[in-house]
């Protein structure tokens, strides 16, 4: 394990800051709450970090028991949080909350990534709202590079996946923005009819779809907390 450049102190608080506040131990902690359980599950919800380093912290978390690890019959190994994992819970989203609730939202949307952005959209939108059989929404952002620009949310028997290549489906519905205004949506700074009214986010396909568009894109588990700063 690397050298954590530890505090020397006895403090509990002291203890704990040197296993979490490494460089992406708390967001692998966050992808395994959100219920991320395979290595490259986990790699989607971190796209910058290395393969290396998230293979690394791995190691450390199950080192120190904050997770266990379980093999499967093809050979490949899931990892769930031990009950020292689960007791984090409240101190990871707590952190989300406090960063919603205060830093300012101007700053948290200089970070736009697509692929984190639609990721954490496929994991928590809600397909009871869409019709039944397959749905297949598009989601377009005109002023990213070709390889970023479009991405396909495949919704069938009650399971959502995300495509960054055209499935050839049948599009029942092509959501248009730019990056920064869908990752203001999601966030709960932008009100879907205001980005509507304003040109800002455009919907074509069919009407039902487009209509329960706030019930079936649930936000960010972030989005509700009320901001102290704009």
């Amino acid at each position: 394990m690397e050298d954590r450049g530890g505090y020397g102190q006895f403090c509990p608080v002291s203890m704990a800051a040197e296993i979490l506040c490494t460089r992406w131990t708390a967001l692998v902690i966050r992808e395994l709450l959100c219920g991320s359980t395979r290595f490259n599950q986990l790699r989607r919800g971190v796209p910058r970090m290395s393969p290396a380093l998230l293979s690394k912290r791995l190691k450390e978390l199950e080192k120190i028991g904050v997770i266990v690890t379980a093999p499967r019959e093809s050979g490949a190994v899931e990892y769930h949080l031990s009950p020292a994992g689960e007791d984090l819970r409240s101190i990871i989203l707590g952190m989300g909350f406090w960063g919603q609730r205060w830093v300012e939202s101007q700053l948290s949307l200089k970070n736009l990534d697509p692929s984190l952005l639609m990721w954490d959209i496929r994991r928590n939108l809600n397909p009871e709202p869409l019709l039944p059989g397959r749905c297949t929404i598009q989601f377009q952002y005109p002023e990213l590079p070709e390889p970023q620009r479009n991405w396909w949310m495949v919704i069938e028997k009650g399971k959502v996946d995300l495509c960054g290549f055209d499935p050839g489906y049948e599009i029942n519905l092509l959501v248009r923005s730019s990056l920064r205004t869908m990752t203001a949506i999601w966030m709960g700074f932008a009100p879907i009819p205001h980005e509507l009214a304003a040109g800002r986010l455009e919907l074509q396909g069919e009407r039902p779809i487009a209509n329960a568009i706030q019930k079936w894109l649930t936000l960010s588990t972030f989005a509700p907390e009320p901001r102290r700063v704009s």
